[in-house]
């Protein structure tokens, strides 16, 4: 039996109008009552998920974790435990707000472990961050104020994902020690090396002990596919990027719109 279920967020578990359907949280609920662990994971920070986890009945539960900034940190519920942090350096992370800055039309986030510092927030990206994570808006040309403060990882964001890649190709030289994921059909992430969600499994899985390939992973995009591929069970949903669809062990019949974690829930735990 499948002992832990490893879960995105956006456009995953929860739908396109930010919401989480009433049989997801209760198929959610339903297993984590007979002992599965259900650990969202994310790109944004822990302190952003509090009302997912919360609407789940994992909020400050003893034995249930999650795992953030893309595997960046895995915290216990309960008391907010950290139980791992990487982070990039802050010469990395200047670097990259320095060279995206040189960039027409590209937003950039700086993330500290308690903070999300964005320049450039045009009016789309304020209303898709809306009800998501907290941010500050900054203007400085430079990230001065965040010397000596740990930092997550930075992103530039485009809705053109050609954009994007264009940029990834150019800027080579500052991410040789970074990895470099895509995410929401508008992030390029850049976390250490070896930091993905599907290493953040891994390192959860040694922790709890748990054979990894006991454990189902569920996504939709690029930054979910390190998971998807560790797992026992890869799942995709059926919103899923085409081109990872092939990558998959399974797609599911429903999207995030409709309930795809319930039914993975249903299907894989409990036979149904």
């Amino acid at each position: 039996m499948y002992k832990l279920i490893v879960c995105d967020l956006d456009e995953t578990l929860i739908s396109r109008d930010r919401t989480i359907s009433k049989a997801n949280v209760e198929a959610i609920r339903r297993a984590t009552e007979a002992g599965v662990k259900f650990v969202p994971a994310t790109g944004r920070g822990y302190n952003s998920v509090h009302s997912t986890t919360r609407e789940l009945g994992l909020y400050e539960k003893e034995g249930q974790y999650v795992i953030s900034y893309n595997g960046g940190a895995i915290t216990e519920n309960k008391g907010e435990k950290l139980l791992y942090f990487q982070g990039i350096t802050f010469e990395e992370a200047e670097a990259l707000y320095k060279k995206g800055l040189t960039y027409d039309h590209l937003c950039l986030h700086v993330y500290t472990p308690d903070q999300v510092w964005v320049r450039n927030f045009y009016p789309e990206e304020k209303e898709y961050l809306a009800s998501r994570q907290p941010c500050t808006e900054i203007f400085s040309d430079d990230i001065d104020f965040l010397k000596g403060k740990d930092i997550v990882k930075a992103i530039y964001m485009n809705t053109d994902f050609n954009y994007l890649k264009k940029i990834e190709s150019e800027i080579t030289d500052l991410t040789k020690n970074l990895d470099v994921s895509f995410s929401s059909n508008r992030y390029m992430e850049f976390n250490r090396k070896g930091v993905s969600k599907g290493s953040g499994l891994q390192r959860l899985c040694d922790i709890l002990r748990i054979d990894i390939k006991d454990t189902i992973a569920i996504g939709d995009n690029f930054n979910d596919l390190s998971m998807i591929k560790a797992a026992g069970l890869g799942v995709g949903v059926a919103n899923t990027i085409e081109p990872m669809k092939e990558l998959c062990d399974v797609i599911t019949e429903a999207d995030c719109d409709h309930s795809a974690v319930a039914e993975v829930i249903n299907k894989y735990i409990f036979g149904e």
